[in-house]
């Protein structure tokens, strides 16, 4: 099995993937936060099925963070991601260390994958913020679901994908469906601004019980773990509901919310929406998606399922 490629500099991982490219391979980009899991490699395996290199980046984005949210405490373990990502095949991991300019006006890479770097990175996008000026919006998807309780999100998002997309330059890229709002946010922005690559979204992963992958559910004590099985309980209830024909948003929302509390989770929010242009549905009558974001102790967990009709 090849050496697996880890980079770090910007200038270095544009010449990688412009060489592969102008030998007429096509290569695949799989965003990633790190700390990665069965999900994370389930979307390697999707991209590898349609291009011939495929990229992994590791960066845990600062700018889609608010002041109160957890990146200090986001889980890291670079070591053991870059085993299983070498396990798994991949030809390059583009570990930035900022992809914000600093207060110095100094990105030059450094990473170390710890916490310690996460701190720093924390702090230089702060710092940065003032000399970063340039940000990616999708005004209108980012709105609403985890847009309202997380109004720099999305922001936030955009702006580093859009970054990766520049530096990696890939004609593939992969994200989980499980960040749905997410998925479709890059899909528009990747529209309408005319970037020449093709966005796949990729079915969620669940563990053996149900509950949706994610980096966060390392948090969940074990109690908490077993009564966030309810999101999925729930979203299970719904569409059993509309295979028997419930066609009714608000009592299918009312189902759903009334399933998680009773199990102790926190609401943050349960939507209806269409699935492409995510606007609110009251009716089922086209391809919708039902979003979930609940609490369980101090974890925010998001869900979803699509419902076709």
């Amino acid at each position: 099995m090849p050496e697996l490629n880890v980079i770090r500099e910007k200038t270095l991982m544009r010449e990688w993937s412009r060489a592969r490219r102008y030998q007429g391979e096509t290569v695949a980009l799989v965003p990633t936060m790190g700390f990665l899991h069965e999900g994370h490699l389930s979307l390697i395996r999707t991209a590898k099925s349609v291009a011939n290199f495929i990229v992994v980046s590791i960066y845990v984005n600062p700018g889609q963070f608010a002041p109160s949210e957890d990146l200090s405490t986001y889980p890291s373990d670079l070591v053991g991601d870059l085993r299983k990502l070498s396990d798994a095949g991949v030809d390059a991991v583009f570990c930035p260390a900022d992809l914000y300019l600093s207060a110095s006006g100094d990105d030059s890479a450094r990473h170390s994958g710890d916490a310690v770097s996460q701190s720093e990175g924390n702090s230089c996008v702060e710092d940065g913020n003032r000399d970063h000026e340039t940000w990616v919006r999708v005004e209108k998807l980012e709105k609403g679901m985890c847009g309202a309780s997380r109004p720099v999100f999305f922001r936030g998002v955009a702006t580093v994908v859009a970054k990766l997309f520049n530096i990696v330059e890939p004609d593939i890229a992969v994200f989980g469906k499980k960040d749905y709002q997410q998925w479709r946010v890059i899909c528009r922005m990747v529209r309408d601004l005319d970037f020449d690559i093709r966005i796949i979204g990729a079915d969620i992963v669940r563990e053996f019980d149900g509950l949706a992958m994610s980096s966060r559910n390392v948090h969940l004590s074990p109690l908490d773990r077993e009564k966030a099985l309810s999101i999925y309980e729930s979203l299970r209830k719904a569409k059993v509901a509309v295979e028997g024909g419930q066609r009714n948003c608000q009592e299918l929302i009312a189902l759903t919310k009334k399933t998680i509390s009773e199990a102790g989770g926190k609401i943050d929010y349960v939507e209806i929406v269409e699935q492409q242009s995510l606007k609110t549905a009251e009716e089922i009558v086209c391809p919708v998606v039902l979003c979930v974001a609940a609490w369980f102790g101090n974890v925010r967990l998001i869900d979803n399922i699509e419902l076709n009709i």
